[in-house]
């Protein structure tokens, strides 16, 4: 049970994640200041004597970097999606074709006939 809550919250913060940073840096919701003029923004840029910071966040470049990140994240929300069943059984320490290295025995080798030494 708390593989699937694992795997269910984990689906649940890569999708707000990538909505969110898929969006944000594009559109200014809930009356907040745009992308390149908050106000950590601009108050690390006073406090560093780096104004390049604030033109450098706010360039295209590195909206389109955000916006991508924000895209993987909700690709891998959505392949977790699909592979939830997968992904629940090897949290849960069922693997699908697990083996047992203890009991599993190269293929490559043939058994040995007795004697307790390899042969050389």
């Amino acid at each position: 049970m708390s593989a699937k809550l694992t795997v269910i919250f984990y689906i649940v913060l890569c999708l707000e994640a990538g909505i969110v940073l898929t969006f944000l840096p594009w559109t200014n919701p809930f009356g907040l200041s745009d992308w390149g003029d908050n106000f950590f923004l601009v108050y690390a840029a006073q406090k560093t004597g780096s104004h390049a910071l604030q033109h450098a966040v706010a360039s295209g470049w590195v909206r389109g970097a955000v916006t991508g990140l924000g895209l993987l994240n909700l690709c891998m929300a959505f392949w977790e999606l699909f592979h939830f069943r997968q992904t629940v059984q090897m949290l849960g320490g069922r693997a699908a074709h697990a083996v047992d290295p203890a009991t599993a025995r190269d293929a490559t080798r043939p058994a040995s006939s007795g004697g307790g030494e390899l042969p050389r």
